[in-house]
């Protein structure tokens, strides 16, 4: 009886057997032809929405009186310049700080100031920038609450934020915590004050503390 032939093997499985000749990867059972995509890897993770942060408002020192003027760093007459108690606020701001304050508040990470022409607010924290050796964060202008938002909750905490006043209310509603209880509608006709704003788990809380800096303070 004449052997029998050797079954002839089908196409895909040449083919596959010529590849893994080629490559040195070897043949797969059931192999197509076609290799397996490998798994494409996803968007890098950004920042944690919703990060516990500390976020304090505090207005500009003192304006001059109508029909005053204040003092630039030069000396000069300069109606956009605090007067003479915001200046004297704004160097005692530092203490609110240290552990000699009647509350002390936390330390700040981060300050920002108005950008712009008008120095009333870097004038009111330049000296606690200068005591805490902090850069003032001064590129966003007032009318640019959105961003200013934005960057502060992306900045080291806590954050201390120096600002016009009317623009508060754009801050807060920016910053999500304008449903914490509490809030006021608009910042009282007063230079003396903190709002301080914590985020945690997502849920902001509100307080308001007196600074006690200077005769008068409430």
């Amino acid at each position: 009886m004449a052997p029998m032939a050797p079954k002839a093997l089908p196409r895909r499985t040449v083919l596959a057997a010529g590849i893994a000749g080629i490559t040195g990867i070897p043949a797969v059972a059931g192999l197509t032809g076609c290799a397996a995509e490998e798994p494409r890897p996803g968007p890098a993770p950004g920042p944690q929405a919703g990060a516990d942060t500390l976020v304090m408002l505090i207005r500009h020192a003192e304006n001059p009186y109508p029909g005053d003027v204040g003092e630039d760093d030069e000396g000069n007459d300069d109606p956009g310049s605090l007067a003479g108690r915001g200046r004297r606020r704004a160097e005692g701001l530092p203490a609110l700080f240290g552990p000699a304050a009647r509350v002390p508040l936390p330390r700040p990470a981060s300050l920002f100031v108005c950008g712009g022409s008008v120095a009333r607010s870097r004038q009111t924290v330049a000296p606690l920038a200068e005591a805490l050796r902090l850069p003032l964060r001064d590129r966003i202008a007032v009318g640019k609450e959105t961003a200013l938002a934005r960057a502060a909750l992306a900045a080291p905490a806590p954050v201390l934020i120096c600002w016009e006043h009317h623009g508060f209310p754009r801050l807060i509603q920016a910053l999500g915590a304008a449903g914490a209880p509490g809030v006021p509608a608009a910042w009282p006709d007063r230079y003396d004050l903190v709002w301080l704003f914590t985020r945690r788990r997502g849920t902001w809380t509100f307080r308001e503390q007196g600074q006690h800096l200077l005769p008068g303070d409430v």
